[in-house]
């Protein structure tokens, strides 16, 4: 994989396409008998392979599963997700009013695989992978479980990483010596923001802590339910996150993630006006900087880096029949790569040579059991490599080098980066560089650092987080001029949808109208957060569009389509970058018409919502559409027409956007 799919580069190792000789636990465990569940998150299939056209090979069905229920996506929307089902995709069980939540649904399914499975079998081993959304950007939960924290923050990240940092000393989960890496100096001290901004960012605090817990809660529903079926005591259970604390919300935190893709701030103090909002549907929110610096107490950096804030996570292991020392701490490295070893030792499963007529490549991980049975085992792995968007470490020994590349800019020198030396054996908050006093140690470790790169496909080193646009990546459904959909289809994700952006367009529907004046959506895409619908209030034709959540622009029509056959369009004008004007006609005849002063510049949603037709998603573009707004009359089909070339300022702004971040 090398990074996450959307960001792929191509090269090998990070194409994000898993070669079948690198066979998945799933597949290793169901030659071996075992029933396979994944159930959440699964953000490893390319994203243009992520819709009912493409080969379901790298789904999860094709990959070792033999049922799955969650998102392709790396986030999604917690109430009102884009799902996929098996392979299909498909809608939530309930609506947003009826108080869904996907990680209540996804608790409920994961419990409904093991009951099924138990019903038919008691006592086939099985595997569940489960990966919630939490605690991944959007931080949403319901406002009850929110407020529980109401004020529990407001003392601030300094304050609270303290608090933390003496929980930890005392609990033993960091080594005896440890100590708080300081405040970077680009994340102001608490007591210097003024009130507003006090109040703003404990709420997204708050948002966060609620959905953790929320979370907490009904990951113990699957553990009890476990427990009355009689596996519990016998499941091998491992709890981890996937990287450290992310600083994605910038340096004042983000209500929606769709204005640094597009280069689009709402205005000075809107954030406070949503203050009640925060955590809930409306908003794709993310906490600042400094509550980033806190959730990696006591470490220094954050996710996309590699220091320890960005790799160092915890991992809580549970298997009473095997493991004794209730609470125990180990502190001996293990690496990601270790796991998969790990449970094939303890399921007694040799890592098969041969999966699917395809010979499989070497485990590079080694087990891990012998330090989970034994507090005093000697610590295994020796060596272990980093790289993430050029930033670079190798830990050996007990000592780590580490260098941090500046992300996005590409003009500076790999070689002009200054590479740091920690002793991670007594300083593993990397609280000391030792690179002056130790030059050869840091030259050792930078050239093991070349070899393990050389070895393992990290070469070459490419830190553009957005070569989908700057590469022009290709798809594997070439983009075209016309797009032809049909009412009912499932969603059509961005990535392989018409490309509206400061382009001409025209969107053109052919109804059928009865005598009772229609409603409902002919086409959209996106959602609440960001998009655009075409759709009829009252018999009259309509258009919004939906930037960020902030600014929402709409067109309407004084004309009531009488029955009969009728053609409905909406075509847009560009007249500047990102702007433009738009038109509504029926039958040809121009209806309404009006500026859309600000056009989306890049991304119109980061969830999962796509193009639908003759009805919405759960979030809708703008008011007056009440989910699903089924069409009322005949949809027969709409049509998308574009015109021109996607806009070259598109991948600089996102750049922009990212950089400020």
């Amino acid at each position: 994989m090398g990074r996450v799919i959307e960001v792929a580069t191509g090269f090998p190792g990070y194409n994000a396409r898993m070669p079948r000789e690198n066979g998945l636990l799933s597949e290793m465990l169901l030659t071996a008998g075992y029933a396979t569940f994944a159930i959440g998150k699964w953000h490893l299939t390319p994203d243009d392979e992520c819709h009912m056209g493409a080969s379901r090979a790298r789904w999860p069905l094709g990959r070792g599963f033999e049922r799955f229920y969650g998102f392709m996506n790396g986030e999604t929307h917690q109430f009102a997700p884009a799902l996929v089902h098996d392979n299909h995709m498909a809608d939530p069980p309930q609506t947003i009013e009826e108080g869904y939540h996907l990680t209540e649904d996804l608790v409920d399914r994961a419990i409904g695989c093991v009951r099924d499975l138990r019903v038919a079998d008691e006592q086939k081993p099985f595997f569940l992978y489960f990966c919630p959304g939490a605690c991944h950007t959007p931080h949403q939960a319901p406002r009850e479980w929110i407020d529980r924290y109401r004020g529990c923050f407001d003392d601030g990240w300094d304050v609270w990483r303290e608090r933390t940092f003496a929980r930890q000393q005392a609990s033993g989960i960091v080594r005896a010596g440890t100590e708080l890496s300081p405040r970077p100096e680009w994340v102001p001290a608490w007591s210097s923001l003024s009130p507003d901004d006090r109040r703003l960012y404990a709420r997204y605090m708050e948002a966060f802590a609620g959905f953790l817990s929320h979370t907490d809660h009904h990951v113990g529903r699957l553990f009890d339910f476990l427990r009355a079926t009689g596996d519990w005591d016998d499941t091998l259970v491992f709890v981890l996150s996937d990287n450290g604390a992310s600083s994605e919300g910038g340096p004042s935190g983000s209500l929606n993630i769709l204005h640094g893709w597009n280069a689009t701030p709402p205005p000075p103090g809107f954030a406070l006006s949503q203050l009640d909002e925060i955590g809930g549907p409306r908003w794709h929110n993310n906490y600042p900087w400094g509550w980033t610096v806190a959730g990696n107490t006591p470490f220094r950096r954050w996710k996309r880096e590699v220091h320890e804030g960005g790799i160092c996570d915890p991992l809580i292991v549970h298997w009473p029949r095997r493991l004794a020392g209730h609470g125990g701490v180990r502190h001996q490295y293990v690496h990601a790569i270790d796991l998969v070893p790990t449970v094939l030792e303890a399921a007694g499963v040799a890592p098969p040579a041969v999966l699917g007529g395809v010979p499989q490549s070497p485990l590079h991980g080694m087990s891990a059991l012998a330090v989970l049975s034994d507090a005093a085992a000697p610590e295994y792995r020796a060596t272990q490599y980093y790289e993430m968007f050029g930033c670079r470490a190798l830990y050996h020994e007990g000592w780590k080098a580490v260098v941090s590349h500046p992300f996005v800019q590409t003009d500076q020198s790999f070689d002009d980066d200054v590479w740091e030396l920690y002793h991670v054996d007594v300083d593993p908050s990397e609280c000391h560089d030792l690179a002056a006093a130790h030059p050869e140690k840091v030259a050792e470790l930078v050239e093991r650092w070349w070899v393990e790169a050389g070895r393992y496909d990290v070469l070459p080193l490419d830190n553009r987080p957005m070569s989908a646009w700057v590469l022009d990546r290709p798809l594997s459904v070439p983009p075209r001029s016309r797009y032809t959909f049909y009412p009912g289809a499932a969603p059509l994700p961005e990535v392989v949808a018409p490309k509206l952006h400061n382009r001409a367009h025209a969107v053109t529907a052919w109804v059928t109208v009865g005598s009772v004046p229609v409603d409902g959506v002919l086409i959209g895409q996106g959602s609440g957060l960001g998009g655009w619908c075409v759709f009829m209030s009252e018999g009259r034709l309509r258009y919004a569009h939906n930037l960020g959540g902030v600014e929402v622009h709409e067109i309407g029509s004084d004309v009531v389509v009488p029955a009969g056959d009728h053609e409905l369009a909406f075509r847009f004008r560009p007249t500047g970058l990102h702007r433009g004007e738009g038109t509504l006609l029926v039958d040809g005849s121009v209806v309404g018409e009006g500026p859309i002063p600000r056009f989306t510049p890049a991304r119109f949603s980061l969830t999962g919502a796509g193009v639908t037709c003759g009805y919405s998603g759960g979030l809708p573009v703008a008011a007056g559409i009440i989910p699903p707004f089924r069409f009322t009359g005949v949809l027969h089909r709409a049509v998308i027409e574009v015109d021109g070339e996607v806009s070259v300022d598109v991948a600089a702004e996102v750049r922009a956007a990212m950089t400020s971040q």
